[in-house]
């Protein structure tokens, strides 16, 4: 990335819309809000489209948004609809006149946590997903196929095993602690079903749980223990899948995500890759990272998942 070039990258997740303005390596504003469903639902480019002007509307005023070189998005669905992430595409270059890059958000993981590099990351925050680029450029990948048919392990999961957990206790099941952890968010456990259909994002309600089941598992709770150690587990077979053939020196991954932030979960996880002979490497960067990869460079190696200026770049 040259000095002098104006970047805006952007991080459009379920739960969180994060866009930065960056000035070579320098990060000069920032600003986020909530997230989209994904870009791959209906209308969703123009739903993703929507929320990016209203989030850079947030940064602070002064930057020098008009003298923008390109821009890097890294967008929730993209992988379920390369039509709707063309149409974002397009829909950003008209509006700022520059290069545009649309990619997913795993894949920009990939790119900022290894910095272009082939290599699997394994991304543990509402959902879950593992992925590797091989030195061929091709994807491979395991779960992240969203909270009714996947992302176990993840803290929508961990979070939805606490909540069961807890109305089991409540029903005269396993003793845990999780039942009067669940007092953070009801006044009565019969009232949970109540709150999470009220969610209008019950994934990431169920979320909002798993860090009160890692407190209980790390000081003792049984039934949270078991719940965090399957929840490791699960995603120890996810790497495995997503690693595939890949040599023994391949098989090393960057860990992302809210959920291994925790150092306790991260220590158990750590400790359940290298059973699997994988070794856990530090992380480069992160999704915005990615992105302002993408804006800023072509011919990478996850070139043929990178949607540029409305269409595939290069054909």
């Amino acid at each position: 990335m040259e000095a002098t070039a104006v970047v805006l990258v952007a991080d459009v997740g379920k739960s969180r819309c994060r866009v930065e303005l960056r000035s070579g390596s320098e990060i000069i504003g920032t600003a986020d809000q909530h997230g989209i469903p994904g870009v791959h639902l209906e209308d969703g480019a123009r739903t993703a489209f929507a929320l990016l002007l209203d989030t850079v509307s947030m940064l602070p005023p002064g930057l020098p948004i008009s003298t923008l070189t390109g821009i890097g998005a890294a967008v929730a669905g993209v992988e379920a609809s390369a039509e709707n992430s063309r149409e974002l595409a397009r829909l950003l270059t008209e509006r700022f006149s520059v290069p545009a890059a649309v990619l997913s958000d795993a894949t920009a993981a990939q790119l900022g946590a290894l910095q272009g590099a082939a290599g699997t990351i394994l991304i543990v925050g509402t959902g879950a997903v593992a992925f590797r680029f091989d030195d061929a450029g091709t994807l491979h990948r395991a779960d992240g196929w969203g909270p009714l048919l996947g992302d176990r392990g993840s803290g929508r999961w961990i979070g939805q095993q606490g909540l069961q957990a807890v109305l089991q206790a409540h029903d005269g099941g396993p003793a845990t602690t999780l039942l009067a952890a669940a007092g953070a968010l009801v006044e009565s456990p019969e009232m949970l079903p109540a709150w999470l259909a009220g969610s209008d994002n019950p994934a990431r309600t169920m979320a909002r749980f798993a860090p009160l089941v890692l407190h209980a598992a790390e000081a003792g709770d049984a039934v949270a223990r078991g719940i965090v150690d399957e929840a490791c587990g699960i995603l120890t077979r996810t790497v495995v899948r997503a690693a595939g053939e890949a040599s023994a020196a391949e098989r090393r991954v960057a860990l992302l995500g809210g959920v291994v932030g925790s150092a306790f979960f991260a220590g158990l996880l750590r400790n359940s890759l290298a059973s699997a002979g994988i070794e856990v490497v530090a992380a480069l960067g992160d999704g915005l990272d990615g992105a302002a990869l993408a804006a800023t460079r072509r011919g990478l190696l996850q070139e043929r998942y990178i949607h540029r200026d409305g269409t595939n770049w290069p054909d």
